[in-house]
C-alpha cells in the first residue's frame, strides 16, 4: 500500500500514514491507515523487535472530526510473532503512542474530551455530545487530563481562606447491627483557597467539623505550613479551633463581609421585635418603619441627603421604638467606620490609636443603649472575635476568594444538573476554580 503524503500531513497522527480516503454515498469519509513507527513492532513484554509477520488485522479507533465532520478510521496493522524464545507473549499486534493496545479512541480524542471539561468549562455530557464518546469515557479522560495539568500539591502562599459550601442533601444509612442511622455522605464541603495569589481552590474535605479541617491542614508539607502566615475565615468557631491546632503560628483574620452581615442581621431582628411591640403585627404599607425598611439596609455614604432625612424623620415620628431602631442603625454604621479603616490601610497605615478610637465609639454607643439585647449581643460577638477583626483592619486580607470560588462551584454544579459522585465533585470543583490561574500561567 502506498502512502498519500498530503493526506497523511492533513490527518497528522504520529506513527501512522494515510494510504487512501474513501467517501460513501452518504458523504461519510473512511480514512485507511498503516503503521510507520518502527517501534510498533517491539514486543510489549520483552522489548525485542519482531521480524516475522503472523497475520493482518483491521481495527476501528475513533478520532477527532476532520474538515468539519466526523471520519471513520480503519487501521490496517500487522500481527507480529516474537522471536525471543523465553518470552511468554508469543504474538502481538502493533501499537503506537496515539493508539495503545486495546484502545478504541485515539489519545488526542481522549485529551480533547478531558480538555473540553477541565479547561473549556463544558460539562461531561456536553463534551460527549460534541466529540462523540460516552459519559464514562469522557469522565475517565477528565481524570487523566486533570492529573496532568493540576499540581500534585498546593502551591505555597502566605494566606489561605477557609469556607464551606453545600451540595445537595446528606445521605444517611441505617446500621443493620445497631439500628442507628449513620451519616455516610455529608452535604457540606469545606474548601481551602489561595486568599491572596488568585490561584483558586487548593482542596476540599467533606464534613463541617474541626477534625476535618485540622486533618487537611496537618497533611500539608511542613514547608507549606510554615509559609502560611494568615488564614481568613468567617465567624466560625469550628474553623478557628482547627487553625489553632494545625497552624498555631498563623494569624486568624475575620472576613469583613460577615461582620457587616452579622450587624445587619441584628439590626433586622431589632426592627422586627420593636415593630411587633408597637403594632402587634408585621409592618405594612403606611407604617413609618415600612417606609424606611430598605433604607436601614443601606450604607450611610450611599444615601442621598433627602433619604437620610427621611430615615431619621420617619423613625423619630414612631417615638421611642423608632429612635431605638435608629440607634441600631447607627451602631451598624459605627462598626462599619471601624472596618473602613482597613480600606485606607495601604495609604494611611492606621495606627492602634485610630483603631482604638473607632472601637471606643462603637462600644460607647452600645453602652448608651445597653437595654437593647440585639446590640448587646453584637458587642459581645465583636469582643469575642476582636483579635481576628483587628487583624483584618491592620492587614486588610479578606475571604473574598472563597466566596468567589463557591460561586464558581455552584455554577458548575448547576450546569451539570448536580453531582452524584463526591470524588468527581471535588475534582470538578478543583478544575473549575483553577482554570483561570492555569490559563494565565501558560507561556505567551
Amino acid at each position: 500500500m502506498g502512502n498519500d503524503t498530503g493526506a497523511t500531513a492533513l490527518f497528522d497522527l504520529e506513527g501512522v500514514a494515510v494510504v487512501r480516503v474513501d467517501r460513501a454515498e452518504d458523504g461519510m469519509r473512511t480514512v485507511h491507515l498503516v503503521t510507520t513507527d518502527p517501534a510498533a513492532r517491539a514486543c510489549p513484554a520483552c522489548g525485542t523487535f519482531a521480524t516475522r509477520v503472523k497475520g493482518l488485522t483491521v481495527t476501528r479507533p475513533r478520532d477527532l472530526a476532520h474538515g468539519g465532520s466526523a471520519v471513520a478510521v480503519r487501521w490496517h496493522k500487522r500481527r507480529w510473532q516474537c522471536r525471543e524464545k523465553r518470552c511468554e507473549r508469543g504474538t502481538f499486534t502493533e501499537q503506537i503512542a496515539q493508539i495503545p493496545a486495546r484502545m478504541r479512541l485515539t489519545e488526542r480524542l481522549r485529551t480533547a474530551c478531558g480538555q473540553a471539561v477541565v479547561d473549556g468549562g463544558r460539562t461531561v455530557v456536553q463534551s460527549g455530545r460534541d466529540l462523540g464518546p460516552s459519559w464514562p469515557i469522557v469522565m475517565r479522560a477528565v481524570r487523566a487530563f486533570a492529573q496532568r495539568v493540576l499540581p500534585p500539591t498546593p502551591p505555597r502562599t502566605s494566606a489561605i481562606g477557609i469556607d464551606e459550601t453545600r451540595r445537595g442533601k446528606p445521605v444517611w444509612r441505617q446500621n443493620p447491627d445497631t439500628g442507628k442511622w449513620e451519616l455516610i455522605a455529608d452535604a457540606w464541603h469545606i474548601g481551602f483557597v489561595d486568599a491572596v495569589g488568585g490561584r483558586g481552590l487548593f482542596g476540599q474535605v467533606e464534613g463541617r467539623n474541626a477534625a476535618s479541617v485540622a486533618a487537611w491542614l496537618a497533611a500539608r508539607p511542613e514547608d507549606w505550613k510554615r509559609h502560611v502566615k494568615h488564614v481568613a475565615i468567617d465567624l466560625c468557631a469550628t474553623f478557628r479551633a482547627a487553625i489553632r491546632t494545625a497552624l498555631p503560628d498563623a494569624v486568624v483574620v475575620v472576613d469583613c463581609f460577615h461582620i457587616v452581615q452579622l450587624a445587619q442581621r441584628h439590626l433586622a431582628d431589632l426592627r422586627r421585635r420593636l415593630t411587633w411591640k408597637q403594632h402587634g403585627r408585621r409592618a405594612r404599607k403606611g407604617d413609618g418603619v415600612y417606609t424606611v425598611r430598605k433604607l436601614l439596609r443601606r450604607n450611610k455614604e450611599d444615601l442621598r441627603p433627602e433619604q437620610l432625612t427621611l430615615l431619621e424623620t420617619e423613625l423619630d415620628h414612631m417615638g421611642t421604638y423608632g429612635r431605638q431602631i435608629l440607634a441600631g442603625w447607627q451602631a451598624k454604621e459605627l462598626l462599619r467606620d471601624l472596618l473602613r479603616l482597613a480600606a485606607k490601610h495601604t495609604r494611611t497605615h492606621p495606627d492602634r490609636s485610630a483603631i482604638s478610637a473607632a472601637r471606643h465609639r462603637f462600644n460607647a454607643h452600645v453602652a448608651d443603649h445597653a437595654h437593647l439585647p440585639e446590640l448587646a449581643t453584637l458587642a459581645e460577638t465583636i469582643d469575642a472575635w476582636w483579635d481576628g477583626i483587628e487583624a483584618y483592619v491592620t492587614i486588610g486580607i479578606t475571604n473574598a476568594a472563597s466566596e468567589g470560588n463557591n460561586r464558581l462551584i455552584k455554577l458548575d454544579a448547576r450546569c451539570a444538573f448536580g453531582y452524584h459522585n463526591r470524588e468527581n465533585q471535588r475534582l470538578r470543583s478543583l478544575t473549575a476554580t483553577t482554570r483561570r490561574a492555569r490559563r494565565e500561567a501558560l507561556p505567551a
